[in-house]
């Protein structure tokens, strides 16, 4: 696949979950960018937004398997990875895989599920693979989680963990839509049957392994790598910040990066590439001074003023 039929996949991609999802088409843009990059998106918004709605597009548009996980208090690893069951006919034990099992895994509300849990999502999301007892089951490819966080219901909930939320590569949310946009959901729904649209596919898994693998051909300067480490770098000085961007988080803008450049069609990375996915990959990644939580600093506000202090690079193609 070159890039430009890589760009044109994904601006396909993109039309195909904005017919479902009536949102601002950044959002899409940027989700559709984690998935070319390979990455997992968590979605924080309030109930009701289109956070699931926007999962099960993204995976008919793709054309790959969906699978949903509500995560509850009472909701055990295995029950997510899957687990050993005895066959009676067999006489020995056979592993019934979960429902992480799937190309798309929704994780419904991921915080509410207690920590134990969580983690179980953590080596299937850094490494493509679960172990049950020992044994360990390769997930299919591609595999790809979006998570979803109600940050208004605190109740019942707890609190992510940094090492996980460090997983996922970038963290966006879709936010109320403007008045007409709302019409515009009525007016959607009027002209169907049915309480809930159904996107259309645009490519096959073979496609998104393609597609996914493009990114690796992207040019990116070497002044344009010391960019975004320094990027990095000053998030861990910033008097606000407790924990700053991992090196795990600058790879990841490197990847976010290389993958905006193919969704616009190019075969290399420019400034406006990292600036323009700087936010949803960075901000989620900072830990605050209690200072700053109690003032209201948000992360956003921090990663905006890291990106006005540090020099932009001059790159000539």
């Amino acid at each position: 696949m070159d890039f430009a039929d890589a760009s044109q996949r994904a601006t396909e991609v993109v039309e195909s979950v904005s017919d479902v999802v009536v949102t601002r088409q950044p959002f899409v843009e940027t989700v559709v960018t984690g998935v070319v990059a390979g990455g997992h998106v968590l979605l924080e918004d309030v109930p009701g937004t289109g956070k699931t709605l926007t999962a099960r597009a993204l995976a008919t548009a793709l054309g790959l398997e969906f699978s949903r996980v509500q995560f509850t208090p009472d909701l055990l690893p295995a029950d997510v990875t899957g687990s050993y069951v005895f066959n009676e006919r067999d006489r020995e034990f056979e592993f019934n895989p979960g429902p992480v099992f799937g190309n798309v895994v929704l994780a419904d509300e991921i915080n509410r599920a207690p920590p134990k849990t969580q983690a179980a999502l953590l080596e299937a999301m850094e490494e493509g693979q679960v172990t049950v007892d020992g044994e360990t089951h390769d997930l299919p490819d591609p595999f790809l989680v979006i998570a979803t966080m109600n940050p208004i219901e605190q109740e019942g909930t707890f609190p992510l963990p940094e090492a996980q939320i460090d997983r996922f590569h970038l963290k966006s949310s879709i936010g109320y839509p403007d008045p007409d946009r709302e019409v515009e959901i009525l007016d959607r729904r009027a002209e169907r049957d049915d309480d809930t649209p159904t996107a259309w596919q645009v490519l096959t898994p073979d496609d998104v392994r393609e597609l996914q693998a493009v990114p690796e051909r992207v040019t990116v300067d070497p002044d344009l790598r010391t960019y975004m480490t320094r990027l990095a770098q000053a998030t861990r000085q910033h008097p606000q910040v407790d924990v700053g961007v991992s090196p795990r988080g600058t790879q990841r803008l490197f990847e976010l990066s290389r993958a905006h450049a193919v969704v616009q069609g190019r075969d290399y990375t420019t400034p406006d590439d990292v600036r323009e996915v700087a936010q949803p990959t960075l901000a989620h990644r900072l830990v605050l001074t209690a200072d700053a939580r109690v003032n209201d600093i948000s992360r956003a506000s921090i990663v905006d003023e890291v990106l006005d202090e540090v020099p932009v690079p001059t790159v000539r193609r």
